[in-house]
């Protein structure tokens, strides 16, 4: 059975789902007003994995993942740019699914826009008005009575002693309580707003992702998920507002993936060690991106620097090395997708670590073990089920030169201008210019280029 680690419960759990052999899951995705970073890269492939094994392991999922369409990062950048602000979203979700597609990410079933469910955010907060959890402030602002919920913290395991206002905890003028937080703003001069009972104004963020996983997956669903620093306080408030609502359980299992650390720092733009995924994409093959944060179990904390990439390219070149050295049978397919033994001992192993709690991490390892033993008995059922495994990870579904040989090298050496050179190395060892063979060889190596001879001919990959 599938456990997932609950941060409700902060312990492992079996997941029983609310309807049988359905899945409900919900991920607070961007707020789009730059391009995505290695943060929201580990977000997004997380939960495709997540996704992914779902489906393999029988589920029917909806999956949705939101888009944050109105924010102030997003109205103060579209002021700094003289841009409208719809100019300035459509143009980040496009390059936001230009950097999922690239790393693999499937898209989900729904892609909501904060935007339009407005009337649903508004329709909510007068619920929260009329059961006595939210209020008008002095500003106009309506806020929400955070002592007034019993089960206030229970996410982030903080009583309200404890608590402070969180990093997008709005300070407004008149709360009654400092960790109150904004539910509605109210207008503000040049700002996009809405009509509402309590005048123009605009949501706040937190109730945004109540409205819409409601609206998609009702009141009571099975996984919510989203980086460790939404816990607090935006999943926090989520309860809140939904449980505050409704009068029940919003969630079930709450799944929150680690942060992203760059040479053991947090990344921030502050230190200068923030990177978008388009800037690590102009170095590394997405594929080796994906495998980089699949390979750490997904609640461990992520450290990127250019010696991890690096050696996660080493890693997934000797899995593409083994499926060249032995070809794979083609699968056989079924309507959902590759067929898999889960009998077979390899599988097996695969199936356990992912059921405890998506453990990736041992998870490739088995795929390790089985190129290992492709390579040692040249299995071709072997290699075709490396691949199949691979599939489940969204890993491996290339032509193995596609990968070995894609890029460029330092030098920026075509296939053609490779190719040229392992002719003139042919020709001079015919002709038993070893020297200049070797010469050639170094040349190649020396701008990031394996050869490798063997029985069949010359072959080449990247290093």
């Amino acid at each position: 059975m599938l456990k997932i680690y609950n941060t409700l419960s902060r312990s492992k759990q079996d997941f029983i789902p609310i309807e049988s052999g359905k899945v409900r899951m919900y991920v607070c995705g961007m707020t789009v007003y730059d391009y995505c970073h290695l943060g929201h890269a580990r977000v997004m492939v997380v939960f495709d994995m997540i996704n992914r094994w779902l489906r393999a392991d029988g589920f029917d999922v909806t999956y949705v993942r939101n888009i944050t369409d109105i924010d102030d990062k997003i109205i103060k950048r579209a002021a700094e740019n003289h841009e409208p602000i719809d100019a300035l979203t459509g143009r980040f979700i496009a390059a936001m699914d230009e950097d999922a597609t690239k790393l693999g990410v499937e898209k989900p079933e729904h892609e909501p826009r904060a935007t339009q469910y407005v009337p649903g955010m508004i329709a909510m907060i007068q619920a929260l008005m009329d059961n006595g959890l939210a209020y008008v402030a002095r500003s106009g602002d309506v806020c929400y009575s955070v002592h007034k919920f019993p089960g206030y913290g229970k996410l982030s395991g903080k009583s309200l002693d404890d608590l402070r206002a969180g990093e997008r905890v709005d300070v407004a003028v008149g709360k009654d309580d400092p960790l109150d937080f904004v539910l509605w703003k109210s207008a503000k001069p040049g700002e996009p707003q809405w009509d509402s009972p309590w005048g123009q104004g605009r949501p706040g963020w937190h109730i945004e992702c109540s409205v819409m996983s409601d609206a998609l997956l009702g009141e009571h669903f099975d996984i919510h998920g989203g980086g460790a620093d939404l816990q607090f306080p935006h999943h926090e408030n989520e309860i809140a507002q939904s449980e505050g609502t409704h009068g029940h359980q919003h969630v079930n299992y709450w799944i929150h993936n680690g942060f992203v650390r760059v040479d053991n720092e947090k990344m921030s733009k502050s230190l200068g060690n923030f990177f978008t995924i388009r800037e690590v994409l102009e170095r590394y093959d997405a594929e080796v991106v994906r495998f980089f944060i699949l390979r750490a179990h997904y609640r461990s904390p992520l450290n990127y620097s250019d010696q991890h990439l690096d050696d996660a390219k080493g890693a997934l070149t000797r899995l593409y090395t083994a499926l060249k050295n032995v070809p794979p049978h083609p699968s056989p397919l079924t309507p959902h997708g590759v067929a898999i033994d889960w009998h077979d001992p390899y599988a097996a192993a695969f199936k356990a670590a992912m059921e405890d709690d998506f453990n990736t991490a041992e998870a490739v390892a088995v795929l390790f073990d089985l190129a290992n033993e492709a390579n040692k008995t040249h299995d071709k059922q072997l290699a075709s089920l490396l691949r199949t495994l691979g599939g489940v990870l969204g890993l491996l579904q290339r032509g193995p030169s596609e990968f070995l040989q894609g890029g460029a090298g330092e030098s920026g050496c075509t296939p053609e201008q490779i190719e040229q050179r392992i002719a003139a190395r042919i020709a001079a060892k015919k002709a038993k210019d070893y020297a200049a063979a070797d010469r050639i060889r170094k040349e190649l190596l020396d701008q990031g280029v394996v050869l490798e001879d063997t029985p069949q001919g010359t072959v080449w990959r990247r290093a």
